[in-house]
């Protein structure tokens, strides 16, 4: 068995690397690249950028069109289909939220849109008593509120497309005794390469504590929280 240690050691290959950068080119809207085309963005000369497509139609990867065009191949279905059924959407955002309790000592919510009212899908709750009261399953209005405001706000993004920075200083979305005068809270977006918006990531709690500049203290912490959650789905919003 390989030593975890020894595996933190050791150096990615490069080749594999550039070989993947080649695949990642292709999204919804570019389904064919010339030769010529993949050189220019990848920024490989063309005979290294032959030598992976190449290697990639073996294991195909990539296939060859008759106009000589390159597209995604049939093992990339296959693998998509492996991922898909083994997805599950709760085993990355679980252990996520819970770090941020940790981090935050407050309660930590996922909402997910249904019609026009929003439901807390996942929920990890602080230790403490006096705290905002939602269970898993409940539904509460999308008009108001943090988590609300980011489910009307996101729903066309496209999640791989990195998003201005001008929409990016915008996040965490705030909501200070919107939804109920006593509770405050904050939210940021979580997407997924495959189904664009998945979430609402939130942490929520009583003005008594989560007051407007510990909310400032707990903003980097949400869209980090956040933006490894969306890398790990493979969307590519927080760049």
């Amino acid at each position: 068995m390989t030593d975890p240690q020894t595996e933190r050691k050791t150096k990615s290959v490069e080749a594999v690397i550039r070989a993947l950068q080649v695949l990642k080119l292709f999204d919804k809207s570019t389904h064919e690249m010339s030769l010529a085309e993949i050189s220019r963005r990848t920024g490989m000369v063309k005979s290294t950028a032959l030598r992976m497509l190449v290697s990639l139609a073996e294991e195909q990867m990539v296939t060859v069109t008759a106009d000589r065009k390159y597209a995604l191949g049939p093992e990339i279905y296959r693998l998509g289909k492996a991922y898909t059924s083994g997805f599950n959407l709760e085993s990355h955002v679980r252990p996520a939220m819970k770090q941020l309790v940790l981090d935050a000592n407050e309660c930590v919510s996922f909402f997910q849109r249904v019609g026009n009212r929003r439901m807390c899908l996942f929920r990890e709750d602080s230790d403490h008593l006096l705290r905002e009261h939602v269970a898993e399953g409940d539904t509460v209005s999308l008009d108001r509120g943090a988590a609300g405001r980011v489910l009307t706000t996101f729903p066309k993004q496209d999640p791989n497309l990195t998003a201005p920075l001008r929409t990016l200083e915008q996040l965490p979305i705030v909501s200070v005794g919107e939804r109920d005068a006593e509770i405050n809270g904050l939210a940021a977006p979580v997407f997924s390469a495959a189904q664009g918006l998945v979430g609402a990531l939130t942490i929520s709690g009583p003005q008594s504590r989560l007051s407007e500049s510990y909310l400032d203290e707990l903003k980097p912490k949400m869209l980090r929280t956040a933006a490894d959650l969306s890398a790990r789905l493979g969307a590519r919003f927080y760049g």
